[in-house]
């Protein structure tokens, strides 16, 4: 899988550089602000871009912005975005326009090794990743909306919160240690009680979750 790393401190890019490398990753480019992402991403066409949030040339937003940037002009490349801290506003705009191939985690996570380069696998993937703290701050803002996620039971809560970070049936299964067959159940009834249309199941998985996002404004 080709990557292309973006951070502007050289010492983080070059740490993260080799922890993907040695994972087995095949990293294309490097960037150091949010400009030269974008052309090198447009050159090299990577599987995934993993991008700082803040970023020169103003040192604010600047890597989200890229990253929409790609996911406008190269639908086809995964994002998955690091964040020193949660950020729901981020969330909301990286997943607004589909979650296929997008991620958002805590930096911290990087050094959870095996998490990290499951979650770039993941969007490589096509896939979907959500930091449990972003989830866990998503789900608390959908609790005073008018459609509140009160009406899941707390086991729900759970799985929604796994499938949120990407898991599928048979991972929430062996963190809540359940069958499979009772995690489909509470995923049936998830869907039902958010009223959510019958589009892709992995599109599903992720608005169960935007739902409430979208509905805290």
């Amino acid at each position: 899988m080709r990557l292309i790393v973006a951070e502007d401190s050289l010492l983080l890019r070059e740490g993260l550089v080799r922890l993907l490398q040695e994972a087995g990753f095949d990293v294309v480019g490097q960037a150091g602000d949010a400009d030269d992402l974008v052309r090198k991403v447009l050159a090299h066409k990577p599987d995934v871009a993993v991008i700082d949030v803040r970023m020169p040339p103003t040192n604010t937003d600047d890597g989200l912005r890229a990253a929409l940037e790609i996911r406008r002009q190269c639908p086809q490349v995964g994002v998955l975005v690091l964040s020193a801290y949660v950020e729901e506003a981020y969330a909301h705009e990286l997943l607004a326009h589909g979650a296929a191939g997008v991620g958002y985690l805590l930096k911290d996570r990087v050094f959870e090794l095996q998490r990290f380069t499951e979650a770039v696998r993941r969007v490589g993937e096509g896939g979907s990743v959500l930091d449990p703290d972003v989830v866990t701050q998503l789900l608390r803002a959908g609790r005073g909306t008018a459609h509140s996620l009160v009406q899941l039971s707390p086991r729900e809560l759970e799985t929604l919160a796994l499938m949120a970070q990407g898991r599928s049936n048979v991972g929430i299964a062996e963190q809540l240690v359940v069958t499979d067959r009772a995690v489909e159940k509470h995923v049936s009834s998830i869907f039902t009680k958010l009223r959510l249309d019958p589009v892709p199941e992995d599109h599903r998985r992720v608005l169960a979750v935007l739902r409430y996002l979208r509905n805290s404004g």
